[in-house]
């Protein structure tokens, strides 16, 4: 689906996705020690609003004009200053780093993931935190949800083989509830947490 496709999706409904934060990502940089975060494809900016929350200084990018809009008058409405970015995530480039890259639900074929997720590689300050979450393509046969196109589900092996300059700390799949028609269900998402080597001290 390209822009004009994303922009009348959110323009269709209040949020598409929930206010909060994907469980996902809230549970994964619960540790961390706030600092900078770009949010790479952030919709509606659910996980960079609760970023911002929680004391990061965050960038948000996305290539929907609508969705962005959305965001920001939420950003606005919760007292929040947070930078957000009408771009394409496959061409753009920050120009800077940042102590974590969150990389959630971006369903990409392989060459344009190839971009992106080398974008969020090289987006990193030395120690920091990339975090991917998306929908594996065993969800397909074995879960709830999701696009149904193979070419853009993801595997863990698939997304590490990406990340060449990041040191993988984990890279696994991981079940997601799901309530549907009044019953829990599961989803099966890809999940991977690296980090960019430290700079060597001399």
């Amino acid at each position: 689906m390209d822009a004009r496709g994303w922009d009348q999706r959110y323009a269709a409904s209040d949020l598409v996705w929930s206010a909060g934060p994907n469980r996902t990502v809230a549970d994964q940089v619960s540790g961390l020690q706030p600092g900078s975060a770009l949010d790479l494809a952030c919709g509606e900016g659910r996980n960079a609003l609760w970023l911002a929350e929680q004391g990061w200084t965050v960038t948000g990018v996305d290539f929907s004009s609508v969705a962005i809009e959305k965001a920001r008058t939420a950003a606005a409405q919760r007292g929040l200053d947070v930078r957000l970015l009408v771009a394409d995530v496959t061409r753009w480039q920050p120009g800077r780093t940042f102590d974590l890259v969150v990389v959630a639900y971006l369903q990409l074929p392989e060459e344009q993931l190839r971009q992106a997720l080398g974008t969020a590689a090289a987006a990193l300050a030395p120690g920091g935190t990339f975090l991917l979450v998306a929908h594996d393509l065993t969800n397909l046969d074995g879960g709830v949800g999701g696009p149904q196109d193979p070419a853009v589900l993801q595997t863990p092996a698939q997304v590490t083989s990406l990340l060449h300059s990041l040191q993988v700390q984990v890279a696994e799949r991981v079940r997601r509830p799901v309530e549907v028609d009044g019953k829990l269900r599961y989803a099966i998402d890809t999940l991977v947490c690296a980090t960019a080597p430290e700079v060597a001290s001399r």
